[in-house]
């Protein structure tokens, strides 16, 4: 009898619990921290507690129940157990959406509108056609691809940005850091699509806003300790940001006293901007349970050297 451990802070697990439990006959689950997981094979992660691990001897298999993995890795010792992710093809959807919005949000100078309405200053600001808003979407995964794509097709000007060259029909790639200059140099909007690795760790910091045209703004749902959370609230209250519109946070949830909740020119998502569907979540953890029985390669397993 498998015994699966359910293991978050922050997230309400029990339901994909229940729904795991009814599919796999002969499994016991257990619902941390309630419940004894000493004795799990199986551990369903999103943003374990430090130590969690070593409390599983029999640990065979850390599931996310996310795309992103990092959050299983960064900290922990996995001690070579297999850590898998959650690929739904909806989530690139879902991550087109949110950013059309926010890039729409400062492409159409709603955030000025917005601004304006507690002082009832009725002032229309002149905003172009898309294709006079440059966007940059930097991290061209699966997600960042389809969202770099997407946005093309609407007719903003759309550069990527990645670790190495491909080609994405009507974006024009950037790729390595020597490039990275002259594809913040040419950004009105920038995206960050990013995995977490130590390369992208504080990434967004002082050095790179300044590399950005005055008054572009940043739309990060990319990994919360990317950001320099400081140095975007001066490159804010300064002006040399115009904005920012953030879903994802050093600490989650972000904490009622943080800054960025009052900050003019700050809007801040609940780490919103794309979720994967629970039966697809429970049918690959399912069908990664079976293989794991059977000896059989794992469904998107993730290399632990990169972090996704």
């Amino acid at each position: 009898m498998a015994v699966i451990a359910f293991i978050s802070p922050n997230f309400d697990l029990r339901p994909l619990a229940a729904r795991l439990s009814a599919s796999v006959p002969g499994s016991r689950i257990a619902v941390w921290p309630e419940d004894d997981i000493a004795q799990a094979e199986v551990a369903v992660c999103w943003m374990p507690p430090a130590g969690i691990y070593a409390r599983m001897p029999a640990l065979r298999l850390i599931h996310s129940v996310a795309a992103g993995a990092d959050n299983l890795l960064s900290g922990h010792d996995t001690r070579g157990v297999p850590v898998c992710r959650i690929v739904d093809p909806g989530q690139a959807r879902g991550m087109l959406e949110y950013v059309s919005w926010a890039v729409l949000h400062f492409h159409r100078r709603f955030d000025l509108a917005q601004r304006n309405q507690p002082d009832r200053r009725w002032l229309r600001e002149p905003a172009g056609p898309a294709s006079s808003w440059r966007v940059g979407v930097m991290g061209l995964g699966a997600i960042g691809a389809h969202t770099a794509c997407g946005l093309a097709a609407q007719g903003y000007e759309v550069a990527g940005w990645a670790r190495t060259k491909r080609e994405l029909p009507g974006v024009r790639v950037y790729a390595g850091a020597s490039s990275l200059p002259a594809f913040l140099g040419r950004t009105d909007t920038l995206v960050c699509l990013l995995p977490l690795t130590p390369e992208t760790h504080g990434l967004l910091d002082r050095k790179l806003f300044e590399a950005l045209p005055a008054q572009a703004s940043l739309v990060h749902a990319g990994r919360g300790p990317q950001l320099v959370e400081s140095d975007l609230l001066q490159a804010v209250r300064s002006g040399r940001l115009r904005g920012a519109v953030l879903d994802v946070f050093q600490q989650e949830p972000l904490p009622s006293t943080h800054p960025f909740w009052t900050e003019p020119g700050i809007w801040v998502t609940p780490h919103m901007a794309t979720m994967a569907d629970i039966e697809q979540v429970r049918a690959q953890i399912q069908e990664n349970l079976r293989r794991l029985a059977s000896g059989e390669a794992l469904l998107n397993r993730v290399d632990a050297g990169r972090g996704y």
